[in-house]
């Protein structure tokens, strides 16, 4: 039998529908005056070469921005991630996303907008080290710091505060 056509979705779609995908899509259009700020200088390539997309579906979830060949996440949490209904629905979204393999490293949108510097260093030594490893276990384990705001119950992600 013949190959014809594309048969298969890109291993970077991680199994999205398409109600998830077409929201990322909306989600590109309306990114937060942090998330334009980050994404100035993740954009072509500009850090350490590496690609990032932003609002990139994982699962039923969309990351604010993501590179494929570090198998990382970076997120923009504002104000809205400190309220305690929303921590628990971080917890399981991590969970889903770390499962893939993938490691998150948070930053608040004042570590944006006063420590940008810092933070592009943070994502291109971790990027750097990820890339560098190569092997990306199907669950992250324990990678990066805990997350104080998790209770230190996260596994493969990083926030900074």
């Amino acid at each position: 039998m013949a190959y014809i056509g594309k048969t298969r979705e890109p291993a970077f779609l991680f199994y999205s529908d398409q109600t998830t995908i077409n929201l990322a899509k909306e989600l590109r259009r309306k990114l937060t005056p942090c998330e334009k700020i980050l994404w100035q200088r993740l954009r072509t390539n500009k850090l350490a070469g590496l690609k990032f997309r932003r609002q990139h579906p994982i699962r039923f979830y969309i990351a604010d921005f993501y590179c494929h060949a570090a198998r990382l996440v970076i997120e923009v949490d504002g104000p809205i991630h400190n309220r305690i209904d929303r921590h628990e629905h971080d917890q399981q979204r991590d969970g889903v996303i770390e499962d893939f393999g993938i490691m998150i490293l948070r930053f608040s949108n004042d570590e944006i907008r006063y420590h940008l510097k810092q933070v592009l260093k943070k994502i291109e030594e971790v990027s750097v080290m990820r890339m560098a490893n190569k092997a990306f276990p199907a669950s992250s384990s324990g990678k990066g710091s805990p997350s104080p705001s998790r209770g230190g119950q996260g596994k493969g992600h990083y926030h900074t505060d």
